[in-house]
């Protein structure tokens, strides 16, 4: 006879349990931003630095992706699939070696796909906001893409060369940003305990 308990308990995987496994931890959560922090100081110390680690990155991201279309080509019964696949598959493991023979030529080759992007999507940010009723915040998306629309401006204006510190910038403010998030995260958790 198994005995039950009358108070009700907390399941499992539940949200409170979860919450309460991290309080637990929030020492390490603050050591994370710590580190994502120093990384993101260092990185904007050495921005072509931080560039060339960046494009290694998508490099060998691409080289696993490539690798992985591969391996999913053999599931295909159908020879025109196959080939599809092993072919894409073929050329993500090409380029992701391109970038590791040449890491600045793939850096100004992102940094301009970057810069594209950015232009691209601050026009389409502003014709959105003049799509939009008055109501709405159609102010705040219009400002947003005006500086998207810019700072993609800058980059291409400054092209190939800003390929030299773009990427090595984003990286940079990307950990810095993380890291005060973790330990802001980690603070929180630790008042709370």
């Amino acid at each position: 006879m198994s005995t039950m308990s009358s108070s009700p308990a907390t399941p499992p995987h539940s949200l409170g349990s979860g919450v309460a496994h991290l309080r637990a931890k929030w020492g390490w959560i603050v050591a994370l931003g710590v580190i994502y922090l120093i990384a993101g100081v260092l990185a904007f110390g050495s921005v072509l630095f931080a560039t060339v680690v960046s494009v290694l990155f998508v490099g060998a991201m691409m080289i696993v992706a490539g690798a992985a279309e591969i391996i999913n080509a053999f599931q295909f019964k159908s020879w025109g699939k196959f080939l599809f696949w092993l072919l894409l598959g073929a050329l993500y493991v090409v380029a992701g070696f391109i970038t590791f023979e040449n890491p600045l030529l793939a850096a100004a080759t992102l940094t301009l796909f970057l810069g594209v992007a950015l232009v691209v999507s601050g026009i389409v940010r502003i014709f959105l906001a003049f799509g939009m009723n008055s109501a709405s915040p159609w102010g705040f998306v219009a400002i947003s893409g005006a500086i998207t629309l810019l700072l993609g401006a800058m980059i291409l204006a400054h092209w190939p060369v800003s390929s030299l510190y773009v990427l090595g910038i984003f990286l940079s403010v990307d950990l810095i940003c993380a890291g005060v998030s973790w330990i802001t995260m980690g603070m929180a958790l630790k008042r709370r305990t």
